[in-house]
């Protein structure tokens, strides 16, 4: 009995040998997207553009007087700003290597000792962001006023004052180490989820690897774009951040900008587009050295969720030159 449904007449090949499109109306529907993206990146760009150029046009111009660069040349030469740049990149650096040294171990320990705790590492990790920064300066400050009359006769009142000491005020490091949590939790975990932990130790445990050369040369290689991704967080936090350091009492670079203002407004709009630039510079060296550790070392990239086969001879390789 013959088919009474007609069947669609096969697509005819085009000159490449590749069947040719169905219908106009194809085309349209592919080019719709194509339009729809230009316009999405160029009203993104002008919500980005406008305000910088705007504000580069508001530091030379002058009215009555024209264009002049004073803004700029001025700024080396301003009060603080050497110092406050140094201290709010020292303390970049520190948040990132006390934020890193508390998430990784954790979150390792977690992944391969205790799996249940993970729901509740990550609501500890979460907390920071529904407390405001306003009621955790607020408990810092009471704190730091309940030292003196507890801790003076005791050992830990120098301990107490080394803390808070101007020239690299340590209670920053540990108030925005708490801030940065979530970042970095997050950025780790993503990491970790993209990467076969147990079956990675295991294999660096039959190639006679220990603990912490297992996690030094077989785990972290393989995490180092989930690591640059944490610093890459927890550097624009501390740059930018303003609240806790003013309430405190201290004078990082962004307590410097708003303290500027008030007198030379041209010469503070000019310090924030370069701190903006400082800022993308640092950023893009972070991920330039997280994916060309990747590359060079050939770890898993993190959207893959299997491991790939160059992370185990990493292991096997470690070992042999261990031995």
């Amino acid at each position: 009995m013959a088919a009474l449904t007609p069947t669609a007449a096969p697509a005819r090949p085009g000159p490449a040998g590749r069947p040719e499109a169905r219908g106009t109306a194809g085309a349209g529907a592919r080019r719709r997207p194509r339009v729809w993206r230009g316009v999405v990146l160029t009203l993104a760009g002008l919500y980005f553009v406008v305000p910088l150029l705007s504000s580069f046009v508001f530091t030379v111009h002058i009215p009555n007087q024209g264009v002049s660069f004073a803004a700029y040349t001025g700024i080396l030469s301003a009060d603080g700003f050497g110092r406050s740049l140094l201290l709010s990149l020292g303390l970049a650096a520190a948040t990132i290597a006390l934020s890193l040294l508390l998430t990784v171990p954790a979150l390792l320990a977690v992944r391969l000792g205790a799996p249940r705790l993970r729901p509740v590492v990550e609501v500890v990790c979460m907390l920071p962001l529904v407390v405001p920064p306003i009621a955790l300066v607020t408990g810092v400050t009471t704190v730091l006023r309940w030292g003196p009359d507890h801790l003076s006769r005791t050992p830990f009142y120098q301990t107490f004052l080394a803390v808070q000491d101007e020239s690299f005020p340590i209670v920053l490091v540990l108030a925005y180490t708490v801030l940065a949590l979530p970042f970095v939790y997050r950025s780790l975990d993503a990491g970790l989820r993209a990467v076969d932990v147990p079956t990675l130790v295991e294999a660096a445990r039959n190639c006679g690897a220990g603990p912490l050369y297992t996690v030094w040369r077989v785990i972290l290689p393989n995490l180092r774009s989930s690591l640059a991704g944490a610093s890459f967080l927890t550097l624009a936090l501390v740059l930018g951040e303003y609240t806790i350091a003013s309430l405190l009492g201290f004078r990082p670079f962004a307590v410097w900008i708003v303290s500027v203002s008030g007198a030379e407004a041209r010469m503070s709009v000019a310090v924030s587009l370069l701190s903006l630039l400082i800022t993308w510079g640092l950023l893009l060296v972070l991920s330039r050295a997280g994916t060309r550790g990747a590359a060079t070392t050939g770890s898993v990239p993190s959207a893959s969720a299997v491991p790939s086969a160059s992370a185990v001879p990493s292991a096997s390789a470690s070992a042999s030159g261990k031995e």
